[in-house]
């Protein structure tokens, strides 16, 4: 069994905890695209996880975690996770971990390009995290990446490095920022990569031998359906493919192997950065932007910046269904509305007074799109750390299904808290058979 989980809106629905969740029925959790620009948060009792390039599944003993060819791995935040992780008694060993010789490397001037790419954008900047993600996916995409396997070759890295800072520096320094120095960078990377040399393998080939011995493999994407770089809200968004086509090829799987996806969403919608957002709570609704901030924590774990929020959205959740071919989902922070009058849920757009049912692909009709809401009773009542359906309020039963209806895919998980066992498996779902 091999099984996606994708989220479906704009990132941090909450993915972390749920893969962590299934983490327990799996072998196998392998991470396929991007790097540590998104963390996955994960509390085990009194114990916060802070995760951002590591799978969630580190956490569990026994667990052996995998990051695939499709990502791009900052050497330096690598180790500086893992010494993280073994300073709360989680040690990672080349055993329990393997880096796909395939990888792409973050450089040193990947972050500083990052920084100059935002400047010279200005008012049409991304809202990236400035951690170099999107210029390592330019080198990848213009074959002047650095891989994993040619950081253990101490000529090769040293060549590629002095080639590509050369072209690097002249963008660093037309934006009044200092050169940098291959030498030193040759120095930090080849430690780095020594350190790394017991991780890499060819992680294909592993996932395929595993398969073979019918390990169950957790397949576990970073972002969102709606950052993708290809189906996304373009240019806004992320620099890879965190769709469930991506999964297939950042893992190195043939498509046919995998049996189930899995798609996370919340009882409401956030997104950080710049980019449109059809249902964000704008002026007259920032009172209740603000109690769904504060009572989700909806602050960045690794930027640290709020997030905007918005209603949820049954049109891009629809889209992203029909991309990723759930087959189940995954409901998050139910009890983060307990306290609401009514809800609105996003049923429909309107652009220039046209109703449209289907997500636009030109990011200047999103900026355009009326919403058409439908208004929902709230059930001002606690649903924090319920574990039976029968035990949520009426109106959040209502809830619950009115957005399944709505998207046309089962809701098989609600997540009524951010501890483990704070969640309802609802019974007779594709979601409950995951869990056997």
């Amino acid at each position: 069994m091999i099984i996606v989980i994708i989220g479906a809106q704009w990132g941090d629905e909450g993915k972390g905890k749920v893969v962590d969740l299934l983490a327990d029925r799996f072998d196998i959790v392998s991470r396929y695209q991007g790097g540590h620009n998104a963390g996955h948060s994960v509390y085990v009792g009194d114990k916060a996880f802070v995760l951002r390039l590591l799978p969630s599944g580190i956490i569990h003993e026994g667990k052996i975690c995998v990051l695939g060819n499709g990502m791009v791995i900052d050497p330096k935040a690598f180790f500086e996770e893992v010494d993280q992780m073994a300073a709360q008694g989680i040690e990672i060993t080349p055993e329990r971990l393997k880096v796909s010789s395939r990888a792409h490397l973050i450089m040193p001037y990947h972050r500083a390009l990052d920084h100059t790419s935002e400047e010279r954008l200005g008012n049409e900047k991304i809202g990236t995290t400035l951690r170099g993600i999107g210029p390592a996916y330019e080198d990848k995409a213009g074959r002047r990446g650095i891989r994993v396997s040619d950081a253990l070759v101490p000529e090769l890295l040293k060549s590629r490095i002095e080639r590509n800072l050369a072209e690097a520096n002249r963008v660093i320094v037309l934006y009044g920022r200092e050169p940098l120095r291959s030498d030193e960078i040759y120095e930090e990377i080849s430690a780095l990569a020594e350190r790394l040399r017991p991780f890499v393998c060819e992680t294909s080939h592993f996932l395929s031998e595993a398969k073979k011995v019918n390990k169950k493999i957790l397949l576990e994407g970073a972002q969102a359906t709606l950052l993708d770089v290809d189906h996304g809200t373009y240019p806004y968004v992320t620099s890879s493919n965190p769709t469930a086509g991506g999964a297939a090829v950042g893992a190195g799987i043939p498509p046919h192997h995998i049996t189930g996806v899995l798609g996370i969403v919340r009882t409401y919608a956030t997104r950080v950065g710049e980019g449109p957002f059809p249902t964000e709570m704008l002026e007259d609704e920032e009172p209740v932007a603000q109690l769904i901030r504060e009572r989700g924590n909806e602050f960045g774990s690794v930027t640290k910046r709020p997030r905007r929020c918005g209603w949820f959205d049954a049109v891009a959740t629809r889209y992203a269904a029909e991309l990723n071919g759930f087959n189940s989902m995954a409901l998050t922070k139910i009890d983060v509305l307990d306290t609401l009058d009514e809800i609105k849920v996003c049923v429909g757009y309107e652009i220039n007074g046209e109703r449209i049912d289907t997500f636009p692909a030109v990011s200047l009709d999103l900026r355009q799109i009326k919403p058409v809401y439908e208004t929902l009773p709230g059930w001002k009542s606690e649903t924090l750390g319920i574990t039976e359906l029968a035990d949520l309020p009426a109106n959040a039963r209502k809830y619950v299904d009115f957005l399944s209806e709505s998207v046309d895919v089962e809701i098989g998980l609600i997540s009524t808290g951010p501890e483990r066992d704070q969640t309802i498996i609802l019974r007779d779902s594709v979601m409950e058979g995951w869990f056997k």
